[in-house]
Formats: C-alpha cells, structure tokens, sequence
C-alpha cells in the first residue's frame, strides 16, 4: 500500500490563477491580468523543440529561533560548504569573521546521494500552521517588525514610523542565507530579503493605496529590502536566536527609502542610467522587489530586483522613443498603472517616469552585500543583465571563472548564465577577498536557446516521446563581453540595461517562467524551477512542447541542464525534465521514471536549493492542488532520484521561500512569505494568525531533527 499522501480540501481561497487575487496584486503588479510583455517574433520554445500531521508541526509558533550548524560540512545552496573570507577593513569596522577551519571555497564533499530521504512525508493539508514531519521540530527565528539594528523600539502595529521599521525586520521575506561567523560553531549571519509589502495585513483600518499617508507609504519604502542579523547558539540545544545585547556591529538594514547603491560594470554611468539627482549615473537609492538569491564562495549575498515596474508611474508621459523599452519590461506607457501601483510617487517623485524618465532602469539589477561589512556599500551589477531576476547563483568553474546563472520570472521569458572575466583567487587572505568582490563586474552575458529533438511527437497531454524522456541539446548565445556587444544595433550599455530586447533580437527561447535556477556544487548540474504557465496553448499563445509538455500548464516543472564536458563555462548543454509536477494519480506527472504511487503531489515550483549531500529541495508558491504550500526533497542522482517527498508545509495563503540546508545537513531554515494574503482579509479579519496567535506576520523559521541527527534522513 503507498505512503503518498493523499490531497485535502483548501480553505476557502479565491484564486486568481494558482495564487490568491491579494497576492497578485501586491505580489507582481496583476501582471498576469497586462499583456505578456515579450512580443517579439523570435521561436517560442514550441516552436523549436517540435513545431498524517506531526504534533509538533502544529503546536510548535512562535517560539525563538533554532538550529543546529556545523561548519566542519559543506553548506547548502550557492554556498555548500564556502565560508566567508574576512572582511575587508574599514574605520570602525567590527572584527573580521573567523573562518572555521576546512570550510574551504570549493565543492563540497562526499558522496551525492549518500544522505537517503528517509523522513516520512508530511501529507497535503489546508492547516494554519508550519508542519514538519515526526521527529522533527521548528522555531521561529524573527518575525516582521522584531529589532534589528541596536535601539530599534518595540514594534507598535498601530504606531508604525519608517524610523522605526528602518530599523526592525522587513516584511515578507523571500531568500535565506545563513552564513558562519566564527570558528566555534557559536554565531551565524542571517541575511534576509524583503520583497514586498501588503498593506491591508500591515495596517489597521486600511481602505485603499489612495488612503494611506505619505509616512504610511514610507513605512512600506522601509520595509523592503534586506536584513542582517546576528544569531547565537542556545546554551545546550540545538537552537539560535538572535542576538539581543551587545554592540551587534553586524545588524544592518537595507530598504528602498534611503539606502544607497553603487552600480558597477560596463553600463554603469551610461546615459540611460542617468537622472537630474545622479548625473553621473552611478549611485542608486533603494532596491525594490529583491526575491531569491545566493551565497557566493566569498560570503556575500546576492540579491534579485524582480518585479520592479509595479513601483512606477507616469510611463504614458515618457518620450516616444522610450515607451517600447517600458512595454517589455511591463511598465504601462498608456495610462498611468492601474491596481498595482504602490503609489510611491505621492512620497518620493522619483516614482513617477515623468518627472524622472531614467529612474526605472536603475532597478531590475542583481544586488550584492558584503554582511561582513556594514559599512559597505551595496552594489548593483550591470554586468548580468536587467531583467526581472529572481535571483543569481554561483559556482566557480573547473577553470577558475566565476559562473551565475539566473531566471527572468516572466511568462515567455529567458534564462541566463554571466561568466566572469577573472578567475576565483582561493583563500582568505585580504588581497583574494577583494579581487573577489570584483568577480562579477565584467564577464560575458549569455541567454539560453533550447534545440529541437522529439519534433512532433508532443501532444499536450504530458505524454512521454518515444525516447521515454522529456530532453534535447541546447546552447548559450553570446549577449555581451566586457564593452563588447553581440547584438546587432545595441551597445553593450544597451543589452546590458535592456537585456530583454537583446534576448529579443538573438532569437533566445521562450519559457514558462523560469525562476530560480541553481547549480548543484556536486555535479555541476543546474536545476531552474519553471513555476507554471496557464497561457501554454490558448489561442495565439504557443501549444505544449518537449520541456513543456502540456497545455494550460498550471503547475509547472523543473529543467536540468547538464554542461557539456561537466564545464559550468561551456557554450553548449543537454537539458531534460526530471520533474514535470502535479498529482501523481495523473498521468500527465512525471518523477524521473520513479514509481509515482510512492511521491508527494506538488505544484508550482518555485526555489530550489541542495544540501550537502546533493539531494534537490524545492519550495512551491501558489499550490494549485488546493492545498498549503511547502518544501520537498528529492534525489537526484541515482535509484532515488525522483522519489519526491514533501518535507513541510507552510500556514494558510503563505508560500515558502528560502530555502537553505546548513552545511552539516542539520537544520532547514525557510521563510513564510504572506501568511494569511487572502482576498478579503485585513489586520481586523486575519486569514492567519500564524505566528502568534494574534494577525499574520511574514517570518523565517528553522528546523531540525528532534534526535540532532541529519535533516531529510
């Protein structure tokens, strides 16, 4: 008899799509009710390719951090096993980070597979709760509106400053990095994202965007962005919380209202990026919509603007010339933006393209942050491409050269890889910790294009080909290198600001919205999330393919790129679909060839992240299943590989984010991202009471093995 769990009933949600109409609107701007902003003629890929519930789960809210983190091991994600170097020095800056000995930079070791899934699935459930398997439990960490900086006052729902939510832990948080910050295994950096904000679950008597006062608005500006938090080890346990005394020369936010960004790279201080407040092109305020990321080998974060054009208005009163630009990356040119306008203008006016017709190229960037440095300023790097980004991803190459891959979350939008000019300098010295922070300012911009293989054998209905695998060849078309354009009519300023119309006019593939995409530091595989794609064969719109194989594409799938000759630099790949997602019971799934009676439906991909095993964890957003979302675990190499189970879920209208395996396979943390968002809920009616019992909080959570062993076996 299977152990797969079998689907429940979802609370009543109303759906706009496979997410709830609130989070269509705060979330993305209703981008999917706006025409698809990718119109140009270039091959679409069809076109191409063939013409029972734990206790503790449920009991367990809103309790202080926890996790168990040895740095002997590899960590997971983009950092497996890479600890920080120390920082560079600055006046006043704290003590470096003391690097725990055998982290090392490179992959991580042992065995891939060699950590079975032995954990019991957590079935689908609709409960407003974090559930997680028998003999396990969870923490929250922090939670929106907790201190971050030193001084930070208590959080006051009804008395809300920008002054002080500066200096308290953002809203809806997205991306995880967990990062070691001494040799002893006692202390941790948090770095957090904060992509958007709600404000009918964050203010009392909301009636509407119009009605909110201008601090209002900037109380919103504050609590995007980024956190840096200091985490110490509980005494005895396998728990952290936050460090709450002392100097905590690390803490650090960074929002949208005042903190400043250098821009870096071959499209810095070009014209395009300049305005009336920033001649010369080069210094940013804020980051907006910042979504995944990742750790690189030389501990900083990088961070993905992702949505950013819901933040904009006055796109109709920008000059001719300019409103095509607009258009594709999903700017309004001919009315001023409709429901999704945060109304941002009405306190700073550099949100309104009228008045500041450059302002909206200088987002749309990756971010990076050097959290061994809170002097430091945060850089945006022109060198990989504007676009909405999801996020980067970065392994070092067998010859030295840096490799980011990243995702533009767009329905029919691209897939990218950067490689950097220099090499990876090993080590912790002060003179590698610098080169290394100039690793992704120059290099070579690639896009995706996917080859034809099982040419008309695709139906739509999910059915294999005659090969027995969802597969082909595909290669990585050059955009730019260093100050040298690849694409006819635009220099490389241009393909770098408005990397969409380069994507364009090369003749790169169309996707169904690639998201995250990670290299496994094992292998050298890459593993990009497809989240869904409802527009997938209606009329005009492009019918199933090979790496999409059904039509009205609702829960979406994972793509596997395999590097040829193993090179992370290389120009060509094979690619296949390990996953294609869904209920198991229906025959349009597919799990690797596994047997489907014995894996967990999912839906909606959306991050990805490995452990230091190699084994594939996935957070979903939008369950279009009818039940909560949650994380799921999956080998991907050997017997096991798509033996799929779902590790956890997340509270009622939360999705999960994150995720990130510590080194040692010994904790999970993930972040719930818009707990309660539900059309029709506010601060006075939750959705959610998730964490504390009270109205919903976005916050990040942590857990672990009851018996200290291994996460997932």
């Amino acid at each position: 008899m299977s152990d797969r769990p079998r689907l429940l009933p979802l609370l009543g949600a109303t759906r706009h799509g496979s997410r709830d109409a609130m989070t269509c609107l705060y979330r993305c701007g209703n981008a999917c009710d706006h025409p698809v902003p990718n119109t140009s003629d270039n091959a679409y890929f069809g076109d191409v390719v063939g013409a029972e519930v734990s206790r503790r789960g449920v009991v367990r809210a809103g309790a202080v951090g926890a996790l168990v983190l040895g740095f002997g091991g590899a960590a997971a994600g983009a950092l497996a096993g890479a600890a920080p170097a120390a920082a560079a020095p600055a006046a006043a800056a704290p003590a470096a980070p003391v690097v725990p000995e055998g982290a090392g930079f490179g992959r991580p070791s042992g065995g891939v597979g060699s950590g079975a899934l032995t954990f019991k699935p957590v079935p689908p459930n609709t409960l407003d709760t974090f559930v997680v398997p028998n003999g396990y439990d969870h923490a929250v960490v922090i939670r929106w509106g907790d201190p971050v900086v030193p001084g930070a006052p208590e959080f006051d729902l009804h008395g809300q400053t920008a002054a002080a939510q500066a200096k308290q832990f953002g809203y809806n948080n997205d991306f995880v990095g967990v990062l070691p910050l001494d040799g002893r295994g006692q202390r941790v950096l948090l770095v957090v994202n904060h992509e958007y904000t709600n404000e009918d679950l964050m203010f009392p008597g909301f009636t509407g965007q119009d009605a909110l006062t201008v601090e209002q608005l900037r109380v919103a500006m504050a609590a995007h962005g980024m956190s840096v938090v200091e985490l110490e080890r509980v005494e005895g346990t396998g728990q952290w919380r936050p460090v709450t005394k002392g100097r905590r020369p690390y803490n650090r936010r960074i929002t949208a209202l005042a903190t400043k960004f250098e821009l870096t790279g071959p499209a810095a201080g070009s014209a395009a990026l300049r305005t009336a407040a920033d001649p010369k092109g080069r210094t940013v305020v804020g980051t907006l919509n910042n979504c995944a990321g990742g750790v690189t080998p030389w501990g900083t974060v990088l961070s993905g603007e992702e949505n950013f054009n819901q933040y904009f208005v006055g796109g109709d009163g920008a000059p001719e010339a300019d409103k095509p630009k607009l258009a594709r990356y999903g700017i309004t040119t001919t009315a001023r933006y409709p429901s999704g306008s945060r109304k941002w203008e009405r306190a700073d006016e550099r949100f309104d393209l009228a008045k500041h017709p450059n302002e909206a190229n200088r987002h749309g960037w990756i971010v990076e942050i050097d959290p061994f440095d809170p002097e430091s300023r945060p850089r945006k790097h022109t060198a990989l491409g504007r676009f909405k980004h999801e996020g980067a991803n970065v392994i070092v190459a067998a010859s030295g050269h840096v490799v980011a891959y990243m995702g533009d979350d767009e329905r029919f939008d691209y897939l990218y890889k950067f490689v950097s000019d220099k090499k990876f300098m090993k080590g912790n010295s002060w003179v590698a910790r610098r080169h290394n922070l100039t690793l992704l300012e120059s290099g070579t911009l690639y896009v995706a294009q996917l080859e034809q293989t099982s040419a008309g054998e695709i139906d739509g209905s999910g059915k294999l080909p005659a090969d027995g695998a969802f597969n082909g060849r595909g290669r990585w078309i050059k955009l730019v290198s260093g100050n040298r354009s690849y694409v006819d009519g635009m220099t490389a300023a241009d393909v770098l600001t408005f990397t969409r119309l380069a994507g364009d006019k090369v003749g790169a593939t169309k996707m169904d919205r690639p998201e995250d995409v990670e290299p496994s530091l094992l292998t050298g595989k890459v593993y990009v999330a497809l989240t869904n794609n409802t527009d997938r064969g209606k009329a005009g719109k492009p019918a199933a393919d090979e790496a999409n194989p059904r039509n009205l594409n609702k829960h979406g799938q994972v793509l596997e790129l395999v590097e040829d000759r193993g090179d992370n630099s290389a120009e060509t790949f094979a690619w296949s679909l390990p996953i294609v997602c869904g209920d198991p019971t229906d025959p349009s799934t597919y799990f690797a060839g596994y047997d489907k009676g014995a894996v967990s439906p999912i839906s909606c991909p959306d991050n990805v992240a490995f452990d230091a095993t190699g084994n594939l964890w996935i957070s979903t957003d939008g369950n279009a299943l009818g039940s909560n979302d949650g994380l799921f675990a999956t080998a991907v190499e050997g017997p096991e590989r798509g033996h799929l189970k779902q590790f956890l879920t997340v509270p009622v209208g939360a999705e999960a984010c994150g995720p990130f395996i510590t080194g040692d396979n010994r904790s999970v943390f993930v972040a719930v991202q818009h707990p309660g968002e539900i059309s029709g809920a506010s601060v006075e009616k939750p959705a959610s009471n998730w964490p504390d019992g009270d109205y919903a909080k976005p916050g990040v959570v942590v857990t672990w093995r009851l018996d200290g062993g291994p996460v997932g076996s």
